[in-house]
C-alpha cells in the first residue's frame, strides 16, 4: 500500500522557511528556549502583542531584541520606569516657531516592533496610553488619528518577584496581550552548553551582531494573510466557545476569559498549524495555545489562592472537562 503524501490547499513553503529562519538565527545565541521562541514568532504571525514574564537573568529581552533583529524593519525599545510620561512613549505637540502652529512629534512607540522593558514600572497613566496603541494599532492627538506601521507588535517583559517600584497592569491592559510567557529557568545541560557558548564569543558584548536579518517585514504581512486563510471547522469553534464558556462557570475563578480570548485562541491555533505546514486546524493546536492565551485573562478566587492552585492547573483541568470534538 502506497503512503499517501499530504498537500495543503494554501502553500505555506515561504512562511515555513522563514520561520525556520527565524529559530535558526535565534538559536545562535539562545540555548533551549524553544518555547518562548515559538510563541514571539506565533505573536508575529497572529498580530499579536506578548507579556514575557521570568526572573531576571533568563534572556527575556535579549530574545526579543534578537527577534527584532531578523526582521529587516523598525524596531525601537523603551524603558518603562516610574516617572516615565504617556508622551515619553506616544509623542507630543511641539510648537514650531517657524509656521507658528503646533506639530506633533511621534514618540518610539511608531515602529514594527516595540519592545518594553519592565513594563510593571511605569504609573497608571502611561499604561492607559498604551490602550489604543495596542488594540486599534493607532494614536489620536489633538483629535487627530495617527496609524502606527505595519507589521506592529509590542513584546513587553516584566519581573514576576520583584514588587517594590512596580505597578500591576490593568486588567483591560492585560487582556490586549495574545500571550503571557512565562520563560523557566534552564535545564542543567542547557546552562553548560551556554557558558561554552559565552566562552567561544570572546567578550563580544552584543550579541544581536551574531543575528542575520532573513525575513522583511513586508514578508511578514504575507505570512499574516496567509495565517487568516487558514481553514477551521465549525465544530472546532464550538469547541474553542465552549473552553471559554467554561472559565466563566468555573467555581475556581474569580474572573474568566473574556471573548477576545477566544478569537486568540483561534488564531493561534491557526498560526500553529500554518507553522507546521497545515491549512487545516486540529483539536491539539488548539489545546496547546489555550494557557498561554488563557493564564494572564482569568483570576483565581481568594479561597483556591490560598490552597496554592496556579491557573496553569485550572485550565488543564477545564482542557480534561470539555468534549474534543471528533
Amino acid at each position: 500500500m502506497e503512503e499517501t503524501t499530504f498537500h495543503p490547499r494554501t502553500d505555506f513553503f515561504a512562511l515555513h522557511q522563514g520561520v525556520a529562519a527565524i529559530r535558526e538565527q535565534i538559536a545562535k545565541v539562545i540555548i533551549g528556549q524553544h518555547e518562548m521562541v515559538d510563541l514571539l514568532i506565533t505573536g508575529l504571525l497572529t498580530q499579536g502583542h506578548v507579556l514575557i514574564e521570568g526572573v531576571p537573568g533568563v534572556a527575556k529581552t535579549l530574545t526579543a531584541k534578537l527577534l527584532a533583529r531578523c526582521i529587516d524593519a523598525d524596531f525601537s525599545r523603551l524603558q518603562f520606569t516610574p516617572d516615565i510620561m504617556p508622551a515619553d512613549v506616544l509623542g507630543t505637540s511641539v510648537f514650531n516657531p517657524e509656521t507658528r502652529n503646533f506639530e506633533y512629534k511621534r514618540g518610539p512607540v511608531f515602529s514594527n516592533l516595540v519592545l518594553i522593558d519592565e513594563i510593571n514600572r511605569a504609573p497608571a497613566k502611561t499604561q492607559a496610553g498604551l490602550f489604543e496603541v495596542m488594540e486599534e494599532r493607532q494614536i489620536t492627538n489633538d483629535g487627530i488619528t495617527h496609524p502606527l506601521p505595519a507589521p506592529f507588535m509590542v513584546v513587553a517583559t516584566q519581573n514576576p518577584i520583584e514588587q517594590e517600584g512596580t505597578y500591576r497592569l490593568p486588567e483591560a491592559q492585560l487582556d490586549r496581550f495574545l500571550f503571557k510567557i512565562e520563560v523557566k529557568y534552564p535545564s542543567l545541560n542547557e546552562e553548560i552548553t551556554m557558558l561554552h557558548a559565552m566562552h567561544q564569543f570572546n567578550g563580544l558584548t552584543d550579541l544581536t551582531k551574531m543575528v542575520d536579518k532573513v525575513v522583511t517585514a513586508s514578508q511578514i504581512i504575507e505570512f499574516q494573510a496567509l495565517v487568516r486563510r487558514v481553514h477551521i471547522e465549525d465544530k472546532l469553534l464550538h469547541y474553542i466557545a465552549a473552553l471559554t464558556q467554561e472559565t466563566r462557570v468555573n467555581a475556581s475563578l474569580y474572573l474568566g476569559a473574556s471573548p477576545r480570548a477566544s478569537i486568540a485562541v483561534m488564531n493561534c491555533a491557526k498560526a500553529t498549524a500554518a507553522i507546521n505546514n497545515r491549512d487545516f486546524v486540529t483539536p491539539d493546536d488548539i489545546v496547546n495555545m489555550l494557557p498561554h492565551v488563557l493564564r494572564h485573562r482569568i483570576m483565581l478566587t481568594p479561597e483556591r489562592e490560598m490552597e496554592g492552585i496556579t491557573t496553569d492547573e485550572v485550565i488543564a483541568q477545564i482542557i480534561k472537562a470539555v468534549e474534543v470534538p471528533r
